[in-house]
């Protein structure tokens, strides 16, 4: 079976892909227990117009599509930056076994970042993770992207 990394520079394919279309760059790809890449997605909720259109999301329903199935038990997510609530809640309710992601989001992570919410008592399935997978890597590419929209109009004159 290939390693995390190479999962992750497959997730942060999709998170160029989403760069390309001007949205946030991130990316994510699910992976089954026999290691064969059943689902990726990047994020698109403005060219979707789809406010649920997060990388995590897309991946998780091209996964269950595949599987038909959407329990996905045995499987990880690899995704470029942690996941928010709405992510965090759909992961728990597709079983998934692992997520593993790239960089930390101090604003909205639900993972390490704001709260652990798969750490909580009251859900009744657990996800292992691991987090700070290619986080250089995934952070560039936020910080590039929110860069180029902070310049002012013009440039540096």
């Amino acid at each position: 079976m290939r390693s995390d990394t190479y999962y992750m520079h497959r997730a942060l394919d999709q998170a160029r892909e989403a760069l390309s279309r001007d949205e946030v760059p991130v990316g994510a790809v699910v992976v089954d227990a026999v290691g064969e890449l059943i689902g990726a997605g990047y994020n698109a909720p403005v060219g979707a117009h789809d406010p649920s259109a997060h990388a995590e999301i897309r991946a998780l329903r091209a996964a269950a599509e595949r599987a038909a199935n959407y329990r996905l038990e045995g499987c990880t997510l690899y995704v470029t930056l942690e996941p928010c609530l709405m992510c965090t809640g759909a992961i728990i309710n597709a079983r998934l076994a692992r997520v593993v992601y790239g960089a930390a989001e101090p604003r909205t992570g639900m993972v390490e970042s704001r709260a652990n919410l798969f750490a909580q008592p009251w859900f009744n399935h657990r996800v292992v993770v691991e987090g700070g997978v290619l986080a250089t890597r995934a952070r560039r590419l936020m910080q590039d992207f929110f860069a180029v929209r902070r310049e002012p109009e013009g440039g540096a004159g």
